[in-house]
């Protein structure tokens, strides 16, 4: 760092301060050593807002609705084997929308047998059961885009 007698380069100040008004930042620091430049600039930006996509509801942060979240957190750990989305992708219960569903709550499934399909990048993904039991839950609806390994159903 640029010093003279002791005290710090008034140029190296100035580019800072250039350096922060130019890219619009809050403020700009430098070290060398135990010695630390700060420059502030004029103006601290705010994080940028979140928009709430059109036809998405907006959240309401309430201790009415905290509480509400609190206990989906709860119920959102299902009991049972837990049938995870092994793609991204949009999930099916059925091969195709005149066809009944692979499987409904209540149903005996077997080791093997198909449960649901993920599209894929337009293809159709089979996806089987890994686990006899009943289907007890399905976490989410026909037609869903569904992320990888998050939980679609709870087989007992």
């Amino acid at each position: 760092m640029s010093e003279i007698f002791g005290m710090v380069d008034i140029e190296i100040i100035e580019k800072l301060a250039d350096i922060a008004a130019s890219r619009e930042l809050s403020e700009i620091t430098i070290a060398d050593g135990e010695k630390t430049i700060t420059v502030k600039g004029k103006k601290c930006l705010p994080p940028p807002a979140m928009t709430v996509p059109v036809g998405m509801p907006a959240a309401v942060s309430t201790p009415v609705a905290q509480a509400a979240s609190e206990a989906e957190k709860q119920e959102a750990v299902p009991s049972g084997n837990i049938v995870k989305s092994p793609i991204v992708g949009t999930f099916y219960q059925a091969p195709s929308p005149d066809k009944p569903p692979f499987v409904k709550v209540g149903d005996t499934v077997k080791k093997g047998d198909v449960i649901m399909i993920i599209e894929s990048m337009k293809l159709m993904n089979e996806v089987q059961s890994e686990f006899d039991g009943v289907v007890d839950r399905i976490l989410v609806t026909d037609g869903q885009a569904v992320e990888f390994d998050q939980p679609i159903m709870v087989i007992k």
